[in-house]
């Protein structure tokens, strides 16, 4: 049987996560990117380790795919991108936990909120990333070639091209009933 439990957070809830993403962001200017990500993966792996609930385990799959998203070197993430994931990514370096990781059943929820709140800020480039690897595995599939030699301009000649044809058609398919030009068509 499971039970659904809704957590309200309140204005001044959310102000003291921003508070903590903003600590954890002015942290991440000193530590490299290897460390941010180690410490990342270090919390990953705790977590696994401690059988967590369901919950808990969608939301180590967002900062898994952060953690892919600066590995990648087809994606080409550009540094500002990289910058907002290292920031997000930071905060799991931080000793201070509002709740501590020790406790059975609710010591990663506060590692579980930050996470959710940060998927929230970074979902367009967490949904474009998935994209990218969508097209990436079956364009790869298709050509017949190793993944790896796919990348983010490969993904975005093709997201053009199927712009442009479903320019086309729409606009093929805006003529008239009859099958004739529009009577305002210039072309």
């Amino acid at each position: 049987m499971s039970m659904r439990i809704v957590l309200e957070l309140s204005d001044n809830d959310l102000k003291h996560f921003r508070q903590l993403a903003r600590q954890a962001m002015n942290s991440s200017q000193q530590a490299s990117e290897e460390q941010i990500i180690a410490g990342a993966q270090k919390l990953i792996g705790e977590i696994d380790s401690s059988s967590p609930s369901e919950f808990i385990k969608e939301k180590l799959d967002i900062v898994r795919v952060m953690i892919e998203m600066l590995g990648d070197h087809g994606w080409g993430m550009q540094d500002i991108g990289r910058k907002r994931i290292r920031a997000a990514l930071a905060y799991f370096n931080q000793p201070e936990d509002l709740i501590p990781d020790h406790l059975p059943g609710i010591g990663f929820l506060d590692d579980a909120i930050m996470i959710e709140l940060l998927a929230r800020e970074l979902k367009p480039e967490i949904d474009a990333y998935r994209d990218f690897i969508k097209y990436r595995a079956a364009e790869a599939r298709r050509l017949n070639k190793d993944p790896d030699e796919l990348n983010r301009s490969d993904y975005l000649k093709a997201r053009e091209k199927e712009l442009l044809s479903r320019m086309r058609r729409r606009r093929r398919g805006g003529r008239s009933r009859s099958g004739g030009k529009s009577p305002f068509s210039l072309f």
